[in-house]
């Protein structure tokens, strides 16, 4: 169920927590009254100036190149339709649920704002779709990132016109107009500007950066309670995670997760087992000593891009746009720089820490460096292969990370015959991102399921509490150590646990506090 089950669009920005609700949790969208009555003060004057015989953009002229062709007033809706047909050019694969549906409240929230220049009957119809778990068929290809996400938004409107395909809930395949007509929606006939303010937006690449902004929250913790479990079973030692070790250097993600790594670390007596000068090692291996670094520099990085995501959700992207005073102005304000390359930072970080977790396991796999346990972690040497295929996997992820984490943002191929010369890329970064995502979510349940195989290898020694509890949390899906099974059923199940959070949930429940 969404914590937040209905979100009011246009009486404020909206925030990540609203976007994830609708998106994946499907909260229910109400309309705050006095935002209808903006956009209706706006459509005023959009009605005024498409009765004006000189050519404003959008209203009464094509697009884009052909910004300079005036269009007769009994052909503009034709105009309108023609604009997003054409432009609903979308190729590939669907483009999952949860992002269609925040590609589409993020238009909606734009709309709502009393800039954009459609009538309120537009914003009714956007919600109304939303509500009614109409999904539009949106294809993986097709948006440059400028003049916004084009062709994704296309799809989106089209659908509302009552053309196209759309999924409705079950995930059945139907005809838009009968979708529309199911749930009593009565579809669009786009008017001057309209077209144009459906589809000139950022929204897509930005509703991909909140979702994952919200995912790798919960992925970072689970970093660290994996690097905690990889520093427990490989007898490393707690100490180089100390607060005023930290205070040295006072960078902030690192802190915090130092400060997790303590607290799951805490009251292990697997680490108490080794402390003091016997022990006789000086230093662990920088993929367990300098954990808090890779992962902190991680989480600065989501920092950044959070405020940059916090100031796109309060903003208004359309061109052109309809003032405060009423004038109607052309901008650049579509262009999805900002948003695309923190996408490709994130992507960059995602990769980092999918690399140190591999590492990790790698170590636990290598009699000469992972402190008497056996090599693979296997049950009968020799006869059992224990772990050795799970690291092939990460380092397999982890590699194809390394590609995913070239920037998009950094290439541009000029379209609309030069009119849009420089473009972002946005939307491509986002979508790696998204596999980035699932890469690291792999990696990490590959290190929990090692560590925890581990950890059982390390007995009478005892794990910590949180550790304990991560580790018998996998023993509800995984089987313990013992002779060689099938094990990607065991791989793929952990990874769940770590993409539903209850890793980091369990971890956080039972952490020294």
């Amino acid at each position: 169920m969404p914590l937040t089950p209905q979100v009011t669009v246009g009486s404020a920005p909206l925030t990540p927590q609203e976007v994830v609700a609708v998106a994946r949790h499907r909260a229910a969208i109400v309309i705050d009254p006095a935002a209808l009555d903006r956009v209706a003060a706006a459509r005023g004057v959009i009605d005024g100036m498409a009765a004006d015989p000189n050519p404003h953009y959008g209203v009464s002229t094509g697009f884009g190149a052909l910004a300079t062709t005036f269009i007769a007033p009994e052909r503009r809706r034709q105009l309108q339709a023609s604009l997003i047909r054409s432009h609903a050019a979308g190729t590939g694969a669907e483009v999952e649920e949860e992002v269609v549906r925040a590609l589409q409240l993020l238009r909606l929230q734009t709309l709502a704002s009393g800039h954009t220049g459609v009538r309120p009957a537009v914003v009714e119809a956007y919600a109304a779709m939303l509500n009614a778990g109409i999904t539009p068929v949106v294809r993986e290809y097709g948006s440059l990132g400028c003049s916004g996400d084009l062709a994704p938004l296309a799809h989106i409107a089209l659908a509302a016109m009552g053309e196209g395909d759309v999924r409705v809930a079950g995930g059945d395949l139907i005809p838009a107009g009968a979708a529309l007509a199911a749930a009593g929606i009565e579809p669009l006939v786009l008017v001057e500007k309209e077209g144009l303010a459906l589809i000139n937006g950022t929204d897509g690449m930005l509703g991909m950066l909140v979702l994952a902004l919200h995912d790798l929250e919960t992925l970072i913790t689970t970093a660290d309670i994996a690097a905690a479990m990889s520093i427990e079973s490989q007898l490393g030692t707690d100490a180089v995670f100390a607060a005023d070790l930290m205070a040295l250097r006072p960078q902030v993600g690192q802190a915090v997760s130092a400060a997790n790594l303590r607290a799951f670390l805490g009251s292990s007596p697997m680490v108490a087992s080794h402390k003091g000068p016997e022990d006789g090692r000086v230093q662990d291996a920088y993929s367990l000593r300098c954990s808090p670094q890779v992962h902190g520099a991680a989480r600065d990085t989501m920092a950044h891009a959070e405020s940059i995501a916090e100031r796109e959700l309060s903003s208004v992207v359309d061109n052109p746009v309809i003032t405060s005073d009423g004038r109607i102005e052309s901008n650049g304000n579509f262009h999805g720089a900002p948003i695309a390359a923190v996408l490709d930072f994130l992507a960059i970080s995602t990769a980092d820490v999918a690399s140190v977790s591999e590492r990790r396991t790698d170590r636990a796999l290598d009699p000469a460096r992972s402190h008497g346990l056996p090599p693979f972690l296997a049950h009968e040497v020799g006869v059992d292969s224990g772990l050795m295929i799970a690291q092939y996997a990460a380092a397999g992820i982890v590699s194809e990370l390394k590609r995913l984490a070239v920037p998009a943002s950094v290439d541009s191929i000029p379209s609309s015959a030069m009119q849009e010369d420089h473009v972002s890329m946005g939307w491509a970064a986002a979508r790696k991102l998204r596999r980035s995502l699932d890469g690291l979510t792999r990696v990490l349940a590959i290190e929990i399921l090692t560590g925890a195989r581990a950890l059982d290898l390390r007995a009478p020694l005892e794990a910590g509490p949180a550790t304990g509890a991560v580790r018998d949390l996998v023993r509800t899906v995984a089987a313990g150590p013992g002779p060689d099974h099938y094990l990607s059923p065991d791989m793929e199940a952990v990874t769940e646990l770590v993409r539903s959070g209850e890793v980091a949930r369990t971890a956080k429940e039972h952490a020294d506090v």
